[in-house]
């Protein structure tokens, strides 16, 4: 496990090291835009029966790395393993989203609810293992959960949601029983995380996926808290190297001020919020405190001919602006990802032209400086 990394710019800015380039990976960096993951599915017969298939999943962690220089791997899974460990029953059919057998929308089924025994989920950890391995220190390895708030949100709907009715008015009306799903959820999210970093994984992200649809006062409440929860409980370090935490709250830049004492790295932003703002916000200073940050292109831009695709790029690494680059104290760094996940609809040869100016160009602005 302990094969030393020919490239750990990814972790060097999630500590806020200085890095020569600034370092880029891509949410949903394996998936359906691929034609390679595409041909792995159809063999697999399934979404599940890709994730939970130490070999696919192997191979479609790695897919992306053959074709991009990108600096990190994510853990090919999904979000809602965990509930899926807890009995609710998930599905994915052809074309549409997961969908749970058995919803959490009363005291009875908020009764049966407890964190799920670590052993169903094998498969995720003898991924993990697996890739890492497989990767041979190419570059680091995140594993990820989905938040508490974004697993319950699923659970009480039964899969995704326009208007998040059910789980709101739960949360209105019961916000006992709402409490209740959210503490067994977010004991489960560290413990699942933990066993995560055992098995290999070099750095861990929380999904807040859905922390964005909630009102002042209810995000925190019903979603902050319980991250809060999960990072307390996350291991710090593994085989003598510090473990990273990032977490990435969709729509969530209006609070990032609330966010800057969480216990974690790296706070992941989606398109909505600038850069510049954001690092003067939680950035911190050289040789001071801060959050490492993480995104935040619009994944759409990804549609756009390959020059206005690096005008984009150029435009959020300036927003941002001069990176850190004193390799004896820490300061403020940058991830380079979109604000959101990669559409399967995405021509690959698009996200070429991404990666290569974001590299090209973080490094003139470190030159600059």
């Amino acid at each position: 496990m302990n094969t030393p990394l020919l490239n750990d710019s990814f972790l060097k800015a999630c500590l806020r090291q200085a890095t020569d380039h600034t370092p880029v990976w891509l949410m949903r960096q394996a998936g359906r835009y691929l034609p390679e993951y595409c041909a792995t599915r159809a063999k697999a017969g399934s979404f599940m029966g890709l994730a939970t298939n130490v070999d696919y999943a192997t191979e479609v962690t790695l897919q992306p790395l053959d074709r991009y220089p990108l600096d990190a791997s994510i853990l090919f899974s999904d979000i809602l393993t965990v509930p899926d460990a807890m009995g609710l029953g998930l599905s994915f059919a052809q074309g549409e989203g997961p969908k749970f057998a058995k919803v959490v929308r009363d005291e009875a089924a908020v009764a049966e609810l407890a964190v799920p025994d670590m052993h169903k989920l094998q498969y995720v950890f003898d991924a993990v293992t697996s890739i890492r391995k497989a990767l041979n220190g190419r570059v680091p390895l995140i594993g990820f959960s989905g938040s508490p708030w974004t697993l319950a949100c699923y659970m009480v709907e039964g899969g995704g949601s326009d208007d998040y009715r059910l789980v709101k008015s739960l949360m209105y009306s019961r916000p006992d029983l709402m409490h209740r799903i959210l503490a067994i959820n977010a004991d489960a999210v560290a413990l699942y995380l933990n066993t995560q970093i055992e098995a290999g994984a070099q750095a861990v992200m929380v999904f807040d996926s859905w922390g964005g649809v909630l009102a002042d006062g209810a995000f925190q409440e019903f979603s902050l808290a319980y991250t809060r929860r999960v990072l307390a409980q996350l291991k710090r370090s593994h085989d003598g190297a510090i473990i990273p935490r990032l977490v990435f709250t969709k729509g969530g830049g209006l609070w990032l001020p609330e966010m800057k004492d969480l216990d974690c790295e790296v706070l992941g932003l989606d398109w909505t919020m600038n850069l510049g703002t954001a690092r003067r916000l939680v950035g911190g200073e050289v040789g001071g405190p801060g959050k490492a940050l993480q995104g935040n292109i619009d994944p759409n831009i990804l549609f756009a001919p390959p020059a206005q695709i690096a005008t984009e790029v150029h435009h959020v690494l300036d927003s941002f602006g001069q990176p850190h680059t004193d390799p004896n104290t820490t300061g403020p760094t940058h991830i380079f990802n979109l604000g959101h996940g990669i559409s399967q609809f995405t021509p690959p040869e698009h996200v070429s032209a991404l990666v290569e100016a974001v590299h090209s160009h973080s490094k003139k602005l470190r030159q600059a400086a």
